[in-house]
């Protein structure tokens, strides 16, 4: 028999979605059986898979210890022995880290322990801010995505209510996130907002573009600003108003300016003289526009925070000053 003391990171929840974290080996249909033959029982009784866990509640799971072996993925944060993380905020609640290009954020096809989340993770234990033996279905996670050759700023939170708060606040618009890339030449005008039509081609992952509305296609918005010209490249900065795959990359390709080192959406030739084989775009700027309540979040409404520091911005744009 096993036993789960719910805290405060795990209260709130249905029993049901507990389970699912805390017993990810134990299959759902076998995990509402063993709830209805009371074998997982809450505070000693019988209870119903949506049972809302309050903290101090108690489960008890009468079942294999098989079902408590953990996922590789979850414990890859054992095996850092010293965390790459540049730390640009954080606090009791949520970390933003400034993710460096090449670094995968979550586990992909090839697996492995070197991803940024599995470094959040190793840097939260050896400080002493997460300890994984007190939680029993919560671990940090994070709450945006960047793909691995993009760099910039990814939030991670450090607690379920914030992670429950950051989500919503995404999902509801109320962050702003802004792009720095170098492209090839220089748009025209120098400022502009593009509406573009995006579909996912999964077989050659990547997004195909279209003018006007297309089945499948999802309206894809962006704001550009030239920000310098050098070389027959410019600094651009993208504000998004939406957020789909590739955005960016896509959508500047598809206005005759693809970004410098993209070969998805630009072409070999144009990058060869250079020497980048991985796009320049970085999440550079990233603002905190709440609108509604926002708990534990609060003190982050209407900050904005900003990485001062962008390599290619130093490589090619050497007189620019980011935020200067």
């Amino acid at each position: 028999m096993r036993e789960f003391c719910i805290q405060k990171n795990d209260s709130g929840q249905r029993l049901n979605k507990f389970l699912e974290k805390a017993v990810p080996a134990l299959p759902g249909g076998l995990m509402h059986k063993y709830v209805r033959l009371k074998r997982i029982k809450v505070n000693g009784k019988r209870t119903e898979p949506a049972y809302r866990l309050c903290q101090g509640d108690t489960v008890q799971l009468y079942i294999n210890d098989e079902f408590f072996e953990r996922p590789s993925e979850q414990m890859a944060f054992q095996k850092i022995a010293v965390p790459r993380v540049q730390v640009l905020y954080e606090d009791d609640n949520i970390l933003l880290a400034d993710k460096q290009p090449g670094m995968v954020v979550h586990a992909d096809e090839r697996g492995g322990a070197d991803t940024l989340i599995a470094h959040i993770q190793a840097y939260l234990a050896q400080s002493g801010q997460w300890d994984p033996r007190d939680e029993a279905s919560f671990v940090p996670a994070l709450c945006n995505r960047i793909d691995r050759n993009t760099g910039g700023i990814v939030i991670a939170a450090k607690t379920a209510e914030a992670l429950r708060i950051m989500n919503d606040k995404i999902k509801n618009h109320e962050l702003q996130k802004r792009y720095l890339c170098v492209v090839h030449g220089t748009p025209r005008p120098r400022e502009a907002k593009i509406t573009h039509f995006l579909r996912r081609d999964e077989a050659k992952k990547q997004v195909e573009v279209f003018s006007r509305p297309t089945p499948g296609a999802k309206t894809a918005q962006t704001i550009y600003k030239v920000l310098a010209s050098r070389d027959g490249l410019s600094l651009v900065e993208c504000t998004l108003l939406t957020g789909r795959t590739h955005q960016i990359r896509a959508q500047m390709a598809a206005i005759g300016h693809p970004l410098l080192g993209d070969g998805k959406y630009g072409t070999n030739a144009q990058n060869k003289p250079y020497g980048e084989t991985h796009q320049l775009l970085y999440s550079y700027k990233l603002t905190f526009a709440f609108q509604g309540e926002s708990g534990a979040l609060e003190p982050l409404r209407g900050r904005t925070f900003t990485v001062r520091d962008v390599p290619f911005v130093r490589k090619y744009f050497p007189d620019y000053r980011i935020g200067g």
